[in-house]
C-alpha cells in the first residue's frame, strides 16, 4: 500500500508518502520513501518519485485514498531534456 506516514510536532503535520505492508501501523516501519506533502506551507509542498510509485503500482501497491488525489492535483515534474545535457 503506498500511503502517508505522519511527522512533525504536534499541530505541525509533515507526511512521508511510504510504501507499506496494508496491516502495519501509521508510523510503522516502511519499505519505501516515495515522497513527501507538507500542509503547512502555502500552498501545501507535494514531491513525488513518480516512476517508484509507478513500479510499486506495477507490482500490486493499491493508492490510499489521499495519496491518489495529492498525485492527481501535484504537478508533474518538469522534465530535464537529454541533449541539452550534452
Amino acid at each position: 500500500m503506498i500511503r502517508l506516514a505522519r511527522f512533525g510536532a504536534r499541530k505541525k503535520p509533515f507526511y512521508r508518502v511510504v510504501v507499506i505492508e496494508k496491516d502495519r501501523a501509521r508510523n510503522g516501519r516502511s519499505v519505501e520513501l516515495v515522497g513527501t506533502y507538507n500542509p503547512r506551507t502555502s500552498p501545501a509542498t507535494v514531491e513525488f518519485k513518480r516512476e517508484r510509485i509507478e513500479y510499486w503500482t506495477g507490482k500490486g501497491a493499491q493508492l490510499s485514498d489521499r495519496v491518489a488525489k495529492l498525485l492527481k492535483t501535484a504537478p508533474a515534474a518538469p522534465q530535464v531534456e537529454a541533449s541539452a545535457q550534452a
